[in-house]
């Protein structure tokens, strides 16, 4: 992350806050998170705006102590000017002791000045902060005309209303997505001019990437170019997994159990296999290989904008049924951009599936420095010979293994493969 979008202060210019209150909400490519304040005091000065964007270490408000003014901007600067040129002076006397002498006056004589604009400056912010005042009650405007959720903001640019014209029933009148949707029902349907012209179709157009776009494309290309990528593909007798499925659904919609997809089986399978092959749970760090004690498990989620990969941290210690919870709450939160960064950093190695959506068979790109990363397909319905030499109907999922070769070689990447058809086949020893 290197910048963000602030999208609504929670806090107004005047307001006493305490340290770890919820001050603002700020969009970065992958989530929208909470800005906490650091310490108590009063939020004296707010630098950035609804809707501005935000470069990491930027300042977006001060926050004082009993009487303590946000500092002038002017001083601000003449500091700063001041402490780059004091090293770069010191470089120069090192440098040569003759100029020193020469130059010494002309250092000297700017300080002076510096110190009188300084005294000046000050009864000129004065009044500058006198002509100001009226301006809270337009910045209070704007923040009763703007105050909404981010999910509310989002939808409102998607069905084109205008949140100035909606009533807010959250707290403080605050707008809900609720708000927003009720609100595009009553109005008449959006006219055509809210597609853009450069989506229709026998049209060519140049789409800007968002800030998701441009780091799943950094990303990609600084693995599948450094990371020697190598495939190792499998495919499963499903139908133990279906049945054991359907045995636990078959406690009812109400039990927990019930709700533990196909899905969720791989994921178990898919750690407990590393357990018992813990070389693959490993990454190559320049003259090392780093092999991890833990099992952080990342699961590829599709989102509108992209993909997030969220992290199930130490997945060797958890059941099936918390695996399951999980990674319904983390796939629930990353597509609603709900999620801090340490949820989606940091994974040991990644699970993709796209069976879901009707793809047979596919490979993954590893997400660096990750070992390897495993693709899910589809269960089809093919001709099988049973124990019997019998053709039945049988059913058979298709799994690959995208390798670093610097980390995995083939015989290592198959010892896994083995032990995870073994435990899919077998999906009882998923449930111990």
């Amino acid at each position: 992350m290197t910048e963000g979008t602030l999208v609504a202060w929670k806090k107004k210019k005047g307001d006493q806050v305490s340290a770890g209150e919820v001050l603002a909400e700020i969009e970065t490519d992958k989530a929208t998170m909470e800005w906490e304040s650091p310490e108590d005091g009063t939020l004296t000065e707010i630098y950035i705006q609804e809707g501005g964007k935000v470069n990491v270490g930027d300042r977006i408000a001060f926050i004082g102590g009993e009487d303590e003014e946000a500092p002038k901007e002017e001083e601000k600067e003449k500091e700063k000017e001041e402490k780059e040129e004091k090293p770069k002076a010191k470089e120069e006397e090192k440098k040569e002791e003759k100029p020193k002498k020469a130059e010494q006056p002309k250092e000297e004589t700017p300080t002076t000045e510096e110190k009188e604009e300084k005294k000046a400056a000050r009864p000129k912010a004065e009044k500058k902060a006198e002509a100001e005042k009226p301006s809270p009650k337009i910045e209070k405007v704007e923040e009763a005309r703007v105050k909404a959720s981010p999910v509310a903001r989002r939808v409102a640019a998607e069905l084109g209303v205008d949140l100035s014209s909606v009533n807010g029933t959250g707290p403080e009148g605050r707008i809900t997505e609720t708000d927003v949707r009720a609100a595009a029902k009553s109005k008449p349907a959006p006219p055509a001019t809210q597609v853009p012209a450069a989506v229709k179709a026998g049209e060519s157009a140049r789409i800007q990437l968002s800030g998701m776009r441009k780091i799943i494309a950094q990303r990609l290309v600084e693995s599948l170019g450094p990371v020697p990528h190598f495939y190792l593909n499998i495919d499963i007798d499903a139908a133990p997994l279906m049945e054991a499925r359907e045995e636990l659904k078959s406690a009812g919609e109400g039990a927990d159990t019930a709700k533990i997809t196909v899905n969720d089986f791989v994921l178990k399978a898919a750690v407990q296999a590393a357990v018992k092959v813990p070389r693959v749970n490993a990454s190559f760090d320049g003259d090392a290989l780093v092999q991890y004690a833990d099992i952080d498990l990342g699961i590829a989620v599709a989102i509108e904008d992209g993909l997030l990969t969220p992290v199930i941290r130490a997945a060797q210690n958890k059941s099936l049924r918390e695996i399951s919870e999980l990674a319904k709450d983390l796939a629930h939160r990353a597509r609603n951009k709900r999620m801090k960064p340490e949820e989606f950093q940091g994974g040991t190695f990644t699970v993709s599936n796209l069976g879901g959506m009707g793809i047979d068979s596919f490979s993954a790109i590893i997400n660096p420095p990750q070992g390897f990363i495993l693709a899910v397909g589809r269960i089809t319905k093919v001709p099988a010979v049973d124990d019997g030499d019998q053709i039945i109907v049988g059913h058979r999922m298709s799994l690959t293994m995208s390798c670093d070769h610097r980390v995995i070689d083939g015989a290592l990447g198959a010892e896994y493969l083995k032990e995870l058809r073994h435990l899919l086949e077998n999906p009882a020893l998923l449930l111990v």
